[in-house]
């Protein structure tokens, strides 16, 4: 079968597209390391104390990682994600003529976009499981060590307090993803069904960049609620894409308001943290700010402010243990509709039977 995308020129693109971060060669660079060992397991510790979420998957291990290894980890994971698809579009693509330069162009623009996103990236838990990587490189908590040390420097942020912080989001997302035994699967299986029905012609594929580029220098925003694959996706996968974003956007929630509470007492410097990361996801302009909407990350950010007023709403009527009963199964979890009006998944779970 014909591969779609060039990985390897996707990860050459990449790297080179990553920048060289001058932090990645400070003598402050190998503190990261044990410091987030260390922080990593007392975040957990926190996090299973706060939410009542505990993994069944053993304790969390923490790894830094400059860019070029970020961005072959996350190589490996778009892997995963987009095989449904990258199948399908191999089968059509054959070994015609444009086969070649369809592949290029793929890798490509796949290795711009995460050579950008590793420019940006802080930490991130991998809740991927890829086939053919060995055990120790699955469930992991990367922190971006660069990174870290530049926002750390260009803002003087306390080191172990920002540390800590990070920590507790990241591992606050293993909790859910290794705590509630059925979330990894269902969450995979929503991705394969938006990714697998997409069924375009290879060059609709490589074609539909440069129509949202016209788009968006027209004044439209055709990606504001998914990116890419919303324009990628016709109607019967538009269900499966706003069940996504309405997990993402609990799952991201609760991730900020579980750093906020477990880490009241230990990060006197958590609100200016919060200020300087909200400012700095939406300072992005021109290139940055079309790369945000090519990967639907736009709809991320808001999802963080609109998960936690979420959970706000919902603990106003049912106290702190409201959520809970957000994990008991699948049918619980809001629709993005619902994220955005909790009143209607109140009236629909109806709190008080439950």
């Amino acid at each position: 079968m014909t591969e779609v995308i060039a990985w390897d020129l996707a990860e050459r693109v990449a790297v080179r597209f990553s920048g060289r971060e001058p932090f990645a060669d400070s003598y402050h660079y190998a503190a990261l390391a044990p410091d987030f060992a260390e922080l990593t397991a007392i975040a957990e510790e926190r996090v299973a104390t706060t939410t009542g979420l505990v993994s069944a998957a053993g304790p969390a291990r923490a790894r830094v990682v400059d860019r070029p290894a970020w961005i072959a980890a996350n190589l490996a994971s778009f892997q995963r994600l987009l095989r449904p698809l990258t199948d399908k579009l191999g089968e059509r693509l054959g070994s015609g003529p444009l086969a070649p330069v369809t592949q290029k162009i793929a890798g490509a623009e796949v290795g711009a976009l995460l050579g950008w996103m590793s420019t940006r990236v802080l930490g991130q838990y991998d809740l991927l499981v890829v086939e053919d990587e060995a055990p120790e490189d699955q469930d992991i908590v990367y922190y971006v060590g660069p990174n870290v040390l530049a926002l750390e420097k260009r803002f003087a942020f306390p080191p172990r307090e920002f540390r800590l912080w990070l920590a507790l989001h990241e591992v606050t997302h293993r909790a859910q993803f290794t705590g509630i035994p059925w979330l990894r699967t269902h969450y995979l299986g929503l991705v394969d069904e938006v990714v697998g029905a997409v069924d375009p012609d290879p060059r609709r594929f490589i074609a539909a960049i440069g129509r949202v580029a016209d788009d968006l220098r027209q004044g439209r925003n055709p990606l504001e609620d998914g990116g890419l694959a919303a324009v990628l996706a016709g109607p019967e996968q538009r269900l499966a894409l706003e069940r996504v974003a309405g997990l993402m956007s609990l799952l991201e929630g609760h991730g900020d308001v579980t750093m906020d509470r477990s880490g009241a007492d230990q990060i006197p410097s958590a609100a200016r943290f919060g200020r300087v990361l909200r400012q700095r996801r939406q300072q992005a302009n021109g290139l940055a700010r079309l790369l945000q909407r090519l990967m639907g990350l736009e709809a991320k950010l808001a999802q963080y402010e609109q998960g936690e007023k979420f959970i706000e709403a919902i603990e106003a009527v049912g106290g702190p243990t409201a959520l809970d009963t957000v994990w008991e199964d699948p049918a619980r979890l809001p629709t993005l509709a619902e994220i955005r009006d909790p009143a209607g998944w109140l009236a629909r779970i109806d709190l008080a039977a439950a």
